[in-house]
């Protein structure tokens, strides 16, 4: 998925797959996954998606239009299908019962390289969210896979994961729509008052856009500066926010291009081992 960026000078937000590296204003801005976004303030800007210029560049014929569509879930949440954005390690459509569960949480850890990092979901924030979140930790779908993306802007602090692939731009092969926050507070950033303070610890979504939500995740590990476009599904325990402090303390990566960036691949490189859920039978 094309990751759309801000016309402004110098930052990313975490959207959701990073396509690849695109040059924006001075800055390597990964195009993608978490939110990338170039601003002050550091979000994802529209610019053309993938699909748009897919319709442009492809106007459709008989062949095109005898392929069957893409198939939804019938539940509430309606999982569908992106034939044009494959499953980046093959796995099913998640359930979508008549009821979603809406109620309580439920824990997850998440062992990496780096030691634990624990996860509270919320299934009243965001049920269809945290419904596909944990359907993926049962399919082993984030095991032995990367976080592939570290920011370190004054306005965007995260960590993204979630891509098997580690580029950005994959995802489970299904896309399901916002959840998205009604009460997250003006970020003092941003004088527009169009940002909202993603706060340490948030765990949300990364997406490409409206409803692209998919399987990239993003951990913030100081308050981040966002347009309130990222669904935010729980939060991260104080043992994961040390793991997370200790990644973001090695910085970025660096490439020839940029001797000391400020968004890209983290330098202490970081591995999901194993996603577990902890059940009601465990404290």
């Amino acid at each position: 998925m094309s990751s759309e960026l801000e016309p402004r000078p110098a930052v990313a937000a975490p959207r959701r797959p990073v396509r690849a590296l695109t040059r924006l204003a001075g800055v390597t801005v990964l195009a993608g996954a978490l939110v990338v976004g170039a601003s002050a303030t550091a979000l994802a800007a529209p610019g053309p998606s993938a699909e748009a210029e897919r319709v442009s560049a492809a106007p459709l014929t008989a062949v095109d239009t005898a392929v069957r569509p893409p198939r939804t879930t019938h539940g509430p949440c309606a999982y569908t299908e992106t034939p044009d954005e494959p499953a980046a390690r093959p796995v099913p459509l998640p359930p979508d019962p008549r009821r979603t569960p809406a109620r309580g949480s439920v824990r997850v850890t998440l062992a990496t390289n780096h030691g634990p990092i624990g996860l509270t979901l919320d299934r009243a924030a965001a049920p269809c969210t945290v419904q596909s979140f944990l359907h993926l930790v049962s399919k082993r779908f984030y095991d032995r896979t990367p976080c592939h993306r570290l920011t370190a802007y004054p306005t965007l602090s995260v960590l993204q994961c979630g891509d098997p692939s580690g580029t950005g731009e994959g995802g489970p092969g299904y896309r399901y729509r916002d959840e998205l926050p009604t009460d997250l507070p003006p970020a003092p950033t941003d004088p527009t008052g169009e940002r909202r303070v993603y706060a340490r610890g948030v765990l949300a979504m990364a997406n490409a856009g409206p409803d692209t939500n998919g399987s990239q995740f993003f951990l913030v590990y100081a308050n981040s500066a966002l347009r309130p476009n990222y669904t935010i599904f729980g939060e991260v325990d104080g043992a994961g926010l040390a793991t997370l402090d200790r990644i973001a303390a090695g910085g970025v990566a660096p490439t020839a291009e940029d001797p000391a960036p400020v968004d890209g691949a983290p330098a202490l490189p970081v591995t999901i081992r194993k996603a577990v859920r902890w059940h009601h039978h465990h404290h």
